[in-house]
């Protein structure tokens, strides 16, 4: 039962962060960010925010700090938002796991072109 809680939980947290993103955040810094999954401690008291960032090295460590910044705000919104008895803390982790497998389809793409031949 608590595992399912959990997942309610984190589908909840999850769909509202990303709205929020999307709709109520109007800070310059804020680049294309996107909330790729959600972490939900056991004791529900802290979440893991994996966001995939577009752009340069600049625009994502600036969308790192927008985001740092309206921790704040995007907390008091959860609050509001998801029925819990305490909004939990929020962690920002920015995810390069769509990065990391965008060059390994380069890379694999690279190699078909040549035959997998090895020019060393």
């Amino acid at each position: 039962m608590a595992n399912r809680r959990a997942d309610r939980v984190r589908a909840a947290m999850r769909q509202e962060i990303s709205s929020i993103l999307q709709k109520d955040l109007k800070d310059p810094r804020l680049g294309f960010a996107t909330v790729v999954d959600v972490e939900v401690s056991g004791d529900l008291q802290h979440v893991k925010v994996y966001v995939s960032i577009l752009g340069d090295a600049d625009s994502k460590a600036m969308t790192m700090q927008a985001l740092e910044s309206a921790k704040g705000y995007i907390r008091s919104e959860i609050g509001r938002r998801v029925p819990l008895r305490l909004t939990p803390e929020l962690h920002f982790v920015h995810d390069t796991s769509m990065e990391h497998g965008a060059h390994i389809l380069r890379v694999l793409s690279e190699m078909e072109k040549t035959g997998g031949e090895d020019n060393a």
